[in-house]
């Protein structure tokens, strides 16, 4: 049972390192995990919000979109990333050099709309003339009219497309750039292009806004009776306003003719999805359906979700910035583990002579888990180890080193009680693991409390304080206790040598094999007092009560027979 413990433990030891070394070899990963903002320094994007009358951006729509933009780089696996406010401004701090789509995530901050169809075709901006050439369409005239006809009896109303806008549509070209930060009007309709190109439309007055959108999620569809059907979509959820303003679309549109029966998601000045309407949505629930994959259903869905920000945004600037901290508190850090680990390792071996030789390979053992667990999820999920990381890994080592210390104590306590080392190594270990789950469940919890409220480097502590709880249980389970049943076989240790840390004269008992137990006979009066003590002091409470009832003159059982 023990060597297959270890055997495990180096199974999961080995895959580590193997995952570690192919990506090395094969990808982008490295020995030494990546450095946070505070050690490494980064990319610092300055986003200033545009409002159409020229006004400044309130308190409450700057935190709503502080909040929104943190998640949207979240989301993108980016860890350790600081997003504030700075007067009027939105600054985002990412660790080491942003990539392409991290940085297009955080700059295409544009709001999230809603908006009818009204038309739709080709993404072409030529014609073809009678000879079969193609020829651009011209730029608009600005004397064509830019008033509709009649007035508009709804947002779907073809009245709404003027000459100068239909003008606009034909020479609009897909494949130019699209202009970040330009503000379209709500209440106009506006020529915009599909993400890739595909489609061109002429869309109305905006009438859900984004920020509507409480929550969106990508999923199976599934029947009535429960079954999937195989097919992703996109499921939305709406707050209470959004409800009602999502029924009224869906009212009007479910009784129109393509494309007209058609709603444009637009975000940043341009169309990520344009469904049908197949159905009128009263309870603020649609799901968007189509030719979805798992990964563009959750790209969608992630857009919808993070997408909707109250306020646009333009990038005033973007430029990297040097470690807050720099390279000499990482040392410090580094300094401070080393000098707990010395402490620790004192410290137990004066208590525990040998067996706290025990307590150091296990730190060891825990150590290179957590190394190899860290550089794996900086290569994987982007993470970055922060001076508040190192603080949480330095605090693990005493919330480590104390599982050991628990199980040491309950194997002493057996052997007061008469058991043979084995047995005493096994009592010892039912009776301990209790206490150890107990104590690594809190610490657990607290881990996840705090990662989950905590924003900041605050998480980089949250986060490190769970991974090594959970590597600290696999090394008492796989490591620690298999050691100590292998350990008691041998015969320095189960003949209680002085050096063992399992002295019979320190814990007040003597051995006489196979769980049987003698007083001590050869030990002086001095010693024997000692020894007396220590055990009367180690004793627990239900122990001491039932010392004192033996000493008033019996047991309960006794007083029952009596």
């Amino acid at each position: 049972m023990a060597r297959r413990s270890l055997t495990w433990l180096g199974v999961i030891t080995l895959a580590l390192l193997a995952a570690l070394v192919g990506g090395i070899m094969l990808s982008s990963a490295s020995w030494a995990p990546k450095l946070a903002l505070d050690l490494e320094g980064g990319t610092q994007i300055i986003l200033q919000p545009n409002i159409e009358d020229g006004s400044q951006a309130t308190a409450d729509q700057l935190n709503q979109a502080v909040a929104i933009i943190r998640q949207r780089v979240d989301a993108s696996g980016v860890s350790e990333a600081e997003v504030n406010t700075e007067g009027n401004n939105v600054v985002v701090s990412i660790p080491g050099k942003a990539d392409e789509e991290t940085r297009k995530r955080i700059e295409a901050s544009a709001k999230l709309e809603f908006r009818p169809v009204l038309v739709a075709g080709q993404p072409s901006n030529t014609f073809v003339g009678e000879d079969g050439t193609e020829t651009p369409y011209p730029t608009p005239d600005p004397a064509l009219p830019n008033t509709p006809t009649a007035e508009p009896t709804s947002p779907s109303d073809l009245a709404q497309v003027t000459p100068a806008l239909q003008a606009q549509f034909q020479a609009f070209d897909c494949a130019a750039p699209v202009e970040a930060g330009v503000i379209q009007p709500a209440d106009e309709p506006i020529v915009a292009c599909e993400v890739d190109g595909s489609v061109k439309y002429i869309l109305g007055p905006v009438e859900v806004e984004g920020s509507r959108i409480t929550d969106a999620t990508n999923g199976m569809r599934t029947t009535q009776s429960g079954a999937t059907t195989g097919e992703w979509a996109v499921n939305l959820r709406f707050d209470g306003e959004g409800t009602d303003q999502f029924a009224d679309v869906t009212s009007r549109l479910n009784g129109l003719e393509s494309p007209q029966n058609q709603f444009a998601i637009v975000l940043d000045n341009q169309v990520i999805s344009a469904p049908q309407t197949l159905a009128v949505i009263s309870d603020g629930r649609p799901e968007i359906s189509g030719n979805f994959t798992q990964e563009t259903s959750k790209t969608l869905a992630d857009q919808l979700k993070f997408g909707a920000l109250p306020i646009s945004f333009t990038v005033q600037s973007s430029d990297q910035i040097s470690a807050t901290l720099g390279s000499s508190q990482l040392q410090i850090g580094i300094i401070a583990g080393i000098i707990g680990l010395i402490l620790v390792a004192i410290y137990t071996l004066f208590q525990y002579r040998l067996l706290g030789l025990v307590t150091l390979a296990s730190l060891v053992v825990a150590g290179v888990l957590t190394y190899l667990v860290i550089a794996i999820l900086s290569w994987r999920n982007g993470y970055r180890l922060s001076l508040a990381g190192v603080a949480g890994l330095i605090v693990a080592i005493g919330f480590t080193a104390d599982s050991f210390i628990v199980y040491f104590e309950r194997i002493r306590d057996e052997l007061r009680d008469g058991r043979g080392l084995e047995s005493a190594v096994e009592a010892g270990w039912r009776r301990a693991k209790r206490t150890i789950y107990a104590s690594k469940g809190v610490n657990l919890l607290a881990a996840v409390v705090l990662y989950v409220l905590a924003v900041g480097n605050v998480k980089g502590f949250a986060f490190t304080l769970g991974v090594t709880t959970i590597i600290d249980i696999v090394v008492v389970l796989l490591f620690t206790h298999p050691m100590l049943q292998l350990l008691a076989r041998t015969r320095f240790f189960s003949s209680g040598h002085p050096l063992s840390g399992l002295d019979p004269h320190a814990l007040g008992a003597v051995y006489r094999g196979r769980a049987q137990f003698r007083p001590p006979t050869e030990v002086s009066k001095v010693k024997a007092s000692k020894s007396s003590r220590e055990a009367t002091k180690r004793q627990t409470i239900a122990e001491r009560k039932q010392a004192e009832l033996i000493a008033a003159g019996g047991t309960k059982s006794q007083e029952k027979d009596s």
